[in-house]
């Protein structure tokens, strides 16, 4: 039991981590989107990735990718590509703690998705979760109103794609090395900018070198940390501490760009989250229930 639990908090130091490098990257590609395209600066995060990826694992590199489920890890890619794209893109129009915020929609969309795509049972507190967290959304984005801007759906865009990006990866267990993952997403990531990149690009200047490098290596390491932290621990244990990057991203947020989130911004995320922990919370219940009572009927 103690090497258990002792296993389990070297994982959330690594979520917290993961979290908090997430959200350093973050704050440099919305500084850098101010200067040049966004899908410049998600070419520069991928194709960063793919030479750290590729420097580090050159002698197994080949082997890694042999896999018996190589569409699941392409479409596991494309979902994380689009997260990252529709993300960057809205850090150029909105703020970094608004951004987080409807993108931490994720968790409960990851729960109705597994519902609908994975035979997994939606009960009735799970369901209402899923629909506070929206409200919670809208919130921040208050549509119809003279605040609402379409960049705000951007991250919701991030919210669905990284939900698909995880059930996609449920779906695909874990029967392979975390690096063939780490591969897959760098590789697709940086063939799809790179097929696209040269109609949007704009010189670099030599002091902007370093911030485009370090965006690849954050991204790597990140992933890495997050993914390593995941076959840790039980997502349950440790993706609530996920919501650790709004706290981040707020702080960055006001520290490098003076952004302050408004009321009704801090009332939204408030619901998300609350919504979100409240999620987690009845499936780790569930989940316990169904090991020590099978077939005990779901929330």
């Amino acid at each position: 039991m103690t090497a258990a639990h002792g296993q389990t908090g070297r994982a959330i130091l690594l979520m917290l981590g993961a979290v908090l490098i997430f959200t350093i990257m973050d704050t440099l590609a919305k500084w850098m989107t101010q200067h040049y395209s966004p899908l410049q600066v998600v070419w520069s995060r991928y194709t960063g990735q793919t030479v750290i990826v590729v420097a580090l694992l050159a002698p197994r590199l080949v082997p890694l990718m042999r896999t018996r489920n190589l569409g699941a890890h392409m479409l596991r890619s494309v979902f994380q590509f689009g997260a990252t794209a529709c993300f960057f893109a809205a850090l150029g129009q909105i703020g970094l703690a608004e951004a987080t915020a409807i993108a931490d929609l994720n968790p409960v969309l990851i729960t109705l998705g597994a519902a609908l795509f994975l035979g997994e049972r939606l009960g009735p507190r799970r369901l209402a979760g899923v629909l506070v967290s929206l409200v919670g959304a809208l919130i921040i984005i208050r549509p119809g109103m003279g605040v609402f801007a379409w960049a705000a759906l951007l991250p919701l865009g991030t919210a669905i794609c990284y939900s698909g990006y995880a059930l996609v990866t449920r779906k695909l267990g874990a029967s392979e090395p975390v690096w063939t993952s780490l591969i897959y997403t760098a590789i697709v990531g940086t063939a799809i900018t790179s097929a696209i990149v040269p109609f949007h690009w704009q010189p670099v200047a030599v002091e902007h070198w370093l911030p485009f490098a370090s965006v690849g290596l954050l991204g790597a390491a990140a992933q890495l940390c997050m993914i390593r932290a995941f076959s840790m621990a039980e997502a349950s244990a440790i993706a609530p501490f996920s919501y650790m990057g709004l706290l981040f991203a707020t702080l960055w947020g006001f520290l490098f760009f003076g952004e302050m989130p408004d009321a009704m911004t801090g009332l939204g995320a408030l619901v998300i989250v609350g919504a979100g922990l409240y999620v987690w919370h009845r499936e780790t219940r569930v989940a316990r229930a169904a090991g020590g009572h099978a077939g005990q009927s779901e929330a």
